[in-house]
């Protein structure tokens, strides 16, 4: 009997269009709180949707002494953290990590950054300038924030979901978790990483292109 190899070359062409499809549909998970809530279409007929957490309105002076709004991202995917300027522990090595990130996608409209100060006293505008050039941070790309105190605390804990405080205690008088938060267009949560960890930043490295990739069309 004559062996013919073109049902199974058919069967493992199937496999693999399978897997890339999969693969092409894979999308990051949405995180927060979530409600429900009921929406009628178009021929009268309703259907139950989820409402999901996502980043309020703010407003908050950036290193060129401007304020900016949620509006400065409007259409983008961000990344956001907390940090202070004399931070001596984990901040240098989150913005080292983030500033590799920045590189890659330096210039990419679709991307921002957003790091905002947890300490109200010093970090002033003119301090968040030098910080940011310190870094190699130019143009608008990555803002740098700063708020008052009830503001910025509020919107890291409540919404960002990440927690700052002032401590007496700590040498540098603030303690914060370390998170590099990705935010989709619609300003829902879809992923926090370890600032600190190579592995989760190589997590968030791989992560942006799946985000990026829900929005093409």
């Amino acid at each position: 009997m004559k062996y013919t190899t073109q049902p199974l070359s058919i069967f493992f062409c199937s496999v693999l269009l399978l897997i890339f499809s999969c693969k092409n549909n894979k999308k990051l998970p949405i995180y927060g709180e979530r409600t429900t809530e009921t929406v009628k279409n178009e021929d009268g007929a309703t259907r139950v949707d989820s409402v999901y957490q996502i980043i309020p309105a703010f407003k908050f002076l950036n290193q060129d002494s401007v304020y900016i709004t949620n509006d400065k991202f409007k259409d983008k995917i961000y990344i956001a953290d907390f940090f202070f300027t004399s931070c001596s522990s984990i901040c240098p090595i989150m913005h080292r990590n983030l500033k590799t990130i920045f590189d890659q996608y330096k210039d990419n409209k679709e991307i921002g950054f957003l790091s905002h100060t947890i300490d109200f006293k010093y970090d002033k505008p003119s301090v968040l300038k030098k910080y940011a050039q310190k870094l190699g941070v130019y143009g608008d790309q990555w803002q740098f924030v700063y708020g008052p105190k009830e503001e910025v605390y509020g919107i890291a804990e409540k919404n960002y979901l990440v927690a700052v405080m002032e401590d007496k205690n700590d040498k540098d008088g603030y303690v914060h978790q370390g998170w590099l938060v990705l935010i989709d267009k619609e300003k829902r949560i879809r992923g926090a990483y370890d600032g600190t960890n190579p592995e989760a930043i190589a997590k968030l490295t791989k992560d942006i292109p799946v985000l990026l990739a829900e929005y093409k069309k």
